[in-house]
């Protein structure tokens, strides 16, 4: 309904007026591609490696062509944006916790909600730090349920496979969470261990792993036609030229920042190229704002781009 009311032109300003607005999504999914480059994905125009984001997802959502991380170019940074909508710099080793609560701590607490209401999935083990803040006002509070390295056991790396499993097990219940965060870490491992084979092979299985997860969301009654999926990623890789190119990331490089994301849901045009710059921590401000959730600590901005006729 939100978004018929945005194309007739009807708009609105504050959050009191955009509670007005309905949305027909009830549930939302961040899936993270845990360190593609650009130019192996979207930037190469035949999509040799990801064919079913290009040609059975995205005709079906709406694509940021210029999505960026304006932050540290890392994965635990990357995440913690995605999350709290903030970028700070923090232990990329699971050493430290965010500063703000997240996303999913402000849901769980204005809802009311179980913990296994909000879940995040991850291969990476060291994620764990996601389901927590150093905040005095929210630390040990109102966390979101965390299933991160193999089995869950917030300290290693696990298998990409086990994690999709896991997610598409958790989305096939009766009482799905309301709001996910997964992580696929293959693409990452594999570019950091200079295997250029390897990470374009898991490039190629992230991209199978995306059509899994959207096919799971259709096949729940309970999801289907009210969940919306946002695809993106935590960081790029260094330009081919800079520094060692695919191998690490850190840095300010264009390669590194570059990043994508596709929004697929009930509420979302299709078929959609928008390229204006965004960036990832408007992803949980957007996601707050369809909710009607209060998000006082994020620093992104609504994506109102998606829901009105013109770039």
């Amino acid at each position: 309904m939100g978004f018929y009311l945005l194309m007739m032109g009807v708009t609105f300003t504050g959050l009191s007026q955009e509670k007005q607005l309905q949305y027909q999504s009830e549930y939302f999914v961040i899936l993270v591609i845990d360190g593609p480059r650009y130019t192996e994905t979207y930037g190469d125009t035949a999509c040799t490696y990801i064919p079913n984001l290009c040609n059975t997802l995205m005709p079906q959502g709406t694509f940021f062509s210029n999505f960026r991380n304006n932050g540290p170019t890392f994965t635990v940074p990357g995440h913690t944006a995605l999350m709290t909508g903030i970028y700070q710099r923090i232990s990329n080793v699971g050493a430290g916790l965010p500063r703000n609560p997240s996303l999913f701590q402000y849901y769980i607490k204005e809802r009311n909600a179980l913990s296994s209401d909000a879940q995040i999935i991850a291969s990476k083990g060291k994620l764990n730090v996601l389901s927590n803040t150093k905040n005095k006002q929210w630390k040990n509070k109102y966390r979101p349920y965390a299933y991160c390295g193999p089995n869950g056991n917030g300290i290693e790396y696990g298998p990409d496979r086990e994690t999709v499993v896991k997610v598409k097990e958790t989305l096939s219940g009766s009482e799905p969470p309301h709001l996910m965060l997964v992580n696929l870490l293959g693409v990452d491992v594999n570019g950091h261990g200079n295997n250029w084979k390897k990470y374009l092979d898991n490039i190629k299985y992230t991209d199978a792993y995306a059509l899994e997860i959207w096919n799971a969301i259709q096949a729940n009654p309970r999801l289907k036609d009210k969940t919306t999926l946002f695809i993106t990623n935590d960081h790029g890789r260094h330009t081919e030229g800079h520094k060692n190119g695919f191998v690490n990331h850190g840095d300010g490089c264009d390669g590194c920042r570059h990043i994508s994301l596709l929004v697929l849901g009930p509420d979302i045009p299709k078929n959609r190229e928008i390229s204006t710059e965004a960036e990832m921590i408007d992803i949980p401000s957007t996601i707050a704002r369809m909710m009607h959730l209060g998000f006082p600590t994020g620093k992104g901005r609504f994506l109102s781009e998606i829901f009105t006729l013109k770039n």
